[in-house]
């Protein structure tokens, strides 16, 4: 079984939590029993998270050798320059090693739903969208890399991972997803 779920703001990607007060988690939206998420999004990310039971599929959608397509709307703070993308293109150099290079393109700002809480807004500091697909996935690595550039992320929404996609599921919605290997 493969579940395609929009993992909204603020919800942690495991099913339990010991912190007090508890924060919310996957145990709070219906999913089937005995599945697991294949990968994870931070706390203060959002969008499409796979869950399955099957852990050969977790392990071909985590594993980076396998390089399955991971497509991020971000939301930076800043004007993004040429020499700023053209960098992310070729690869960022985090404390963790340098990162595979990326594709990257500015889009205009997507249709989304609200996120709680919003956004800061600020009249002085100009924002941008940003499309960037990665084929690695290591600890908030997207954040970091636009860090590295001079571009703080504002909003982070994992729209796809290889041809699965978010579609049209809004925040806590989830769907039985076709567990056929998507392209990577």
């Amino acid at each position: 079984m493969l579940i395609a779920f929009n993992k909204p703001y603020g919800v942690l990607c495991q099913f339990t939590d010991r912190s007090e007060p508890p924060r919310p988690t996957l145990a709070d939206f219906g999913l089937p029993a005995k599945v697991y998420p294949a990968g994870r999004l931070d706390h203060d990310s959002e969008g499409l998270l796979l869950l399955t039971d099957d852990g050969a599929l977790a392990h071909r959608i985590t594993d980076p050798r396998y390089k399955w397509a991971k497509t991020y709307w971000v939301q930076v703070e800043g004007e993004p320059q040429p020499a700023q993308l053209a960098a992310l293109r070729a690869g960022i150099e985090l404390n963790d090693g340098r990162t595979r290079s990326a594709n990257v393109r500015r889009i205009d700002p997507p249709m989304l739903w609200p996120r709680h809480p919003p956004v800061r807004y600020r009249k002085t500091v100009p924002d941008a969208w940003l499309e960037i697909v990665i084929r690695e996935g290591r600890n908030r690595q997207v954040r970091r890399m636009t860090a590295a550039i001079g571009l703080p992320t504002l909003r982070l929404v994992r729209i796809a991972i290889g041809d699965w996609s978010l579609d049209t599921l809004q925040p806590g919605q989830w769907r039985e997803a076709s567990p056929a290997p998507a392209r990577r």
